[in-house]
């Protein structure tokens, strides 16, 4: 598997990969990624060596010492350069070479953010609590905001300068839902496809069990909780998820 190759001009796309004892799954996320977009591993305070692996293999390191899903994803996105930002998780159950017509959606303006549907391939890719949970936060998400999403995963694309100025608080599990209903809220076009979902390498840091799941669904219940303008008179109309499959 090739390694991530690295160039003095600018990325295209800059690629945020959460990590958190991650070595094993490293080699082929970073093999997976599109020729002429970076790498930026988010170290979160591993000690399996997956910073050093994943510098040799010639992504971008940047260091997070405070723990949680969302400051991750959050500083990764502050040491984003590139005018789009994609989101992956780096355990290996996502492709992130599936990002490809997710990114030329965003560019050609057909929507500002990008979802990835997950649809488990193989035993034991996505436990039954973890579908429990995603589908309640599907529904309270529908309530709150009128997106007719059907999953809230972590692959994603959009642009790097409307994405800061959302202005994301969230530092744990809540980050990528309150990434949607403050697109949502700002009047974003939201769109879904279906995604392989894989067996992931390694055990889950937040779904691999029921305690950490309903942890993940606590904490984005108070993401829900925050007042948005749908409630207020006057409001406009709440915005609308559309639906394709990659081209």
């Amino acid at each position: 598997m090739r390694a991530v190759t690295t160039s003095p001009t600018p990325p295209d796309v800059d690629v945020v990969l959460p990590c958190l004892n991650e070595a094993g799954a490293l080699p082929w996320v970073l093999a997976r990624i599109p020729e002429g977009w970076r790498a930026l591993v988010v170290d979160n305070g591993s000690t399996d060596g997956s910073a050093e692996l994943a510098r040799e293999l010639g992504a971008t390191v940047v260091s997070e010492p405070r723990r949680g899903f969302g400051a991750a994803c959050h500083a990764g996105l502050t040491a984003a350069t590139a005018e789009i930002v994609c989101f992956c998780d780096c355990d290996g159950s996502l492709d992130p070479a599936l990002l490809v017509p997710f990114v030329r959606e965003v560019r050609t303006g057909t929507a500002d953010l990008v979802l990835g549907r997950r649809r488990p391939r193989g035993p034991g890719a996505w436990p039954a609590h973890a579908r429990a949970g995603n589908l309640v936060l599907a529904r309270m998400l529908r309530r709150r905001t009128g997106l007719r999403l059907h999953d809230l995963g972590p692959l994603r694309a959009a642009r790097r300068a409307p994405l800061l100025a959302l202005g994301l608080t969230d530092r744990r599990s809540g980050y990528p839902l309150q990434m949607v209903v403050r697109a949502a809220d700002a009047g974003w076009r939201v769109t879904e496809h279906d995604v392989p979902y894989l067996p992931r390498t390694g055990a889950s840091k937040v779904t691999g069990t029921w305690r950490g799941t309903w942890q993940a669904v606590r904490d984005m219940r108070r993401v829900l909780a925050e007042p948005g303008p749908h409630s207020a008179p006057g409001a406009p109309a709440a915005p609308h998820a559309t639906r394709g499959v990659p081209r």
